[in-house]
Order: structure tokens, then sequence, then C-alpha cells
């Protein structure tokens, strides 16, 4: 059944709220998926923040339009696709993505849009093999951690040597 034109207005409303408050957006070709597959990669999405859904290609023109993205040149595409919108973090509807079109080969990523700049496939797929937020934050704590934990070292050594010639002096004392 047909959408109701009220129907709409409140997707376009929805759409453009979306648009407004994600970091990023992934958008893909999901033809020839299960709706078994579509939950499965709707389920991972959901534990990371990021919201996945079917697009009708008017009503996603419309809501562009009148969102914070209008100024973004998006080439028209063909068939249904569906957007993923990344809300806490920028990367991870194209790691998601990327992981999940390794399994499923019907997945085609088409392009994204970081910071109100389109980027192309490759460019997604590029993104998606950079390092999580966690993963940069434990190497930056990690690498400032560094030179402390050395410092500390040499320190130890030093008390540890003078441990063990206390000891080699003791053991070759005479027991009485």
């Amino acid at each position: 059944m047909p959408k109701t034109r009220k129907q709409k207005e409140e997707a376009v409303q929805e759409l453009v709220e979306d648009f407004n408050s994600s970091k990023s957006l992934v958008f893909t070709n999901y033809q020839g998926l299960t709706v078994k597959d579509l939950e499965e990669l709707r389920a991972k999405m959901r534990e990371q923040d990021v919201v996945y859904k079917v697009v009708k290609n008017t009503l996603f023109e419309v809501a562009r339009g009148k969102s914070n993205l209008k100024d973004v040149d998006i080439d028209k595409q063909a068939g249904q696709v569906a957007v993923a919108f990344g809300m806490e973090d920028e990367v991870s509807p194209a790691k998601i993505i990327f992981e999940f079109a390794k399994d499923h080969k019907k997945m085609e990523i088409l392009a994204g849009i970081l910071d109100s700049k389109l980027l192309s496939d490759e460019e997604i797929k590029a993104l998606a093999k950079l390092p999580s937020k966690e993963e940069l934050l434990a190497k930056t704590v990690a690498t400032i951690n560094a030179p402390v934990s050395g410092f500390v070292n040499v320190l130890a050594g030093n008390i540890r040597g003078l441990v063990n010639v206390l000891n080699s002096i003791k053991d070759s004392k005479p027991q009485e």
C-alpha cells in the first residue's frame, strides 16, 4: 500500500534529523540480501549505535535538500539505497558494512559522506581499514606510558643489581 503524503513528510523529517545528527553516512546497495542477512547486519549496527535505513531515492533527495547536506552533490543511485548513519563514531558504519560485505558478496558499498564531503566506495573501504577510536586511544596511552615505564625499569634495574650484589656477598661468606 502506498504511503500517504503525511507519512512521506514524517519520513522526510526523520531523515533530515538523521542527516543532521549523524557523523558519517555510508550508502549501500543491499539488493539480493535475504531478510535474515539484513537483520544480522542491523543487529551488528545497533551494537555500535549505527542506524541502517532503506530509503527511496525521491524521499532521500527531498530530505537531503532540507538538511545540512544540501551542498553535497550526490550522484543518483540506481534502485533503492540503504543508508547507514553513524551517530557516535565516524568510522563504525564503514567498518561494519565492510566486514559484512566480506561474507555477503551481494552487499555493495556505493559511497559515503564524512564531514559534509562525498567519499567514493574506495575511500569508504580505506576508512573501514583504519583502526577504531578505542584502538587509537589505547595506542596513544601506550605511547605516552612507554617513557615512564622505561624509566621505572631503569631505576628498578639498578636496585635489582644492588640486591644481586648483596646476595652474592652474602652467599660468598662462610656459613657459621
